[in-house]
């Protein structure tokens, strides 16, 4: 009887993840016209119409056809919503957000009946995983909205009466972090492939930022002549720097309250930059994450953090004293993705799910690892261990970082 209760319980708790999940997905469509709907701002992230056809699709696939082994029920959206299916210039030619919404509400009637039959045991970790999925792409959605709003904006130039403008509060604050094991990664129901196993990890002592770096930290950088410094970037990133000729990040407010915002909007390139101009450098995953790690239940930490949309924008780095690592670091979650000195790669005895090509095809040595979660990141992919991974070239995402040292 415990046992079918339990089972019981975490139906009823999937179900009500994926009912508030999608009814978040849709608040953000609310009042959208067809230009935005349809709208390509950046080559390389496809509109916001076509994320929530691929919702559908993905939802579709893994629980209608592969699970209860129904047949396709829109075959004429396979080749459209499929993450393989077109080139993401074509994925612009879109049904009307009413047919998707139709697409949507269709295959989620025929999910949630069977949800409630299908065995808890054996289709748990797909069904977080799809809870997941979703507000990943919820995320990517946020960001393509951002980046729609910044081609409809005029260039914001850098301020110049800092002078005369009031000091930022001083957030100057570096956190030793003693030498011993921690555990990293994750073997929880919802932990994605690529954060398990989780293992032992020793790391001798070193030092991390308290706050992630401001925007008026920065603004000390490229007031320096920080983007036309030669010395302070590798060669790739020099290299990256000459060919997209940036001078600020992408994210970028000339607002003085702005100063103890995080950055938000700058590549790996730009972060290592930074980083060796304050004589420092950018933390390896382990390291953020072992100076990351909770000590409390995770709905506490997402009551203590810019998340979910809740504000709609970064908020000061130290807003949130509550959410605190124990080592205490303030902004781990939530705010702005935190760029790390890792590459994305699987840990020792990785196994792939549900797919080979979620993240195993992104072993490459071509794309560094992200920690953190931003102020759009949804609660079910809020945690230290999360990987996101992107290329070191990437600066369209809601990211920043914070520095590190070693023990000296």
């Amino acid at each position: 009887m415990i046992s079918k209760l339990s089972k019981s319980s975490v139906r009823e708790a999937i179900i009500l993840a994926f009912v508030e999940c999608r009814t978040k997905t849709l608040a953000i469509f609310e009042g959208m016209d067809r230009m935005t709907f349809c709208a390509q701002p950046h080559p390389d992230f496809s509109p916001v119409g076509w994320h929530l056809g691929h919702i559908a699709y993905t939802e579709a696939l893994w629980l209608l056809e592969r699970s209860a082994g129904l047949p396709c029920l829109f075959p004429q959206y396979r080749q459209l919503f499929a993450a393989d299916g077109l080139p993401k210039a074509k994925r612009v030619e879109l049904p009307e957000l009413t047919e998707i919404r139709y697409y949507l509400d269709t295959v989620r009637a025929k999910v949630l009946d069977s949800l409630k039959v299908a065995d808890v045991e054996q289709n748990e970790r797909l069904w977080r995983f799809l809870i997941q999925h979703e507000s990943q792409h919820h995320e990517i959605i946020s960001m393509v909205l951002e980046l729609v709003k910044l081609s409809h904006s005029h260039k914001k130039l850098l301020r110049t009466d800092r002078a005369s403008q009031p000091a930022p509060n001083n957030l100057e604050d570096t956190i030793q972090i003693p030498a011993g094991e921690f555990e990293q990664g994750n073997n929880s129901i919802d932990a994605l492939d690529n954060e398990s196993p989780a293992h032992k990890v020793y790391l001798d002592t070193y030092w991390i930022d308290r706050y992630p770096v401001t925007c008026g930290q920065y603004l000390t950088f490229i007031e320096a002549g920080g983007y036309q410094d030669r010395r302070w970037w590798s060669n790739a990133g020099w290299h990256w720097l000459q060919t997209e000729q940036v001078t600020q990040p992408l994210y970028w407010d000339n607002d003085r309250t702005w100063d103890n915002r995080p950055v938000c909007g700058v590549s790996w390139y730009e972060a290592e930059a930074y980083s060796r101009f304050v004589g420092k450098r950018l933390p390896t995953e382990a390291e953020w994450e072992k100076a990351a790690t909770q000590n409390v239940e995770a709905k506490t930490v997402i009551e203590n953090c810019n998340c979910d949309r809740l504000v709609g924008k970064t908020t000061a780095v130290n807003a949130y004293p509550d959410g605190q690592s124990i080592y205490g670091l303030s902004d781990t979650l939530g705010n702005v993705w935190e760029w790390t000195d890792s590459w994305f790669a699987g840990y020792e005895g990785f196994q792939s799910y549900p797919y080979v090509g979620y993240s195993q095809v992104y072993f490459d040595q071509k794309h560094r690892v992200l920690k953190g979660g931003s102020w759009a990141t949804r609660p079910w992919v809020l945690r230290p261990s999360f990987r996101n991974w992107y290329y070191p070239s990437v600066r369209q995402i809601f990211a920043g970082f914070r520095c590190a040292a070693d023990d000296k």
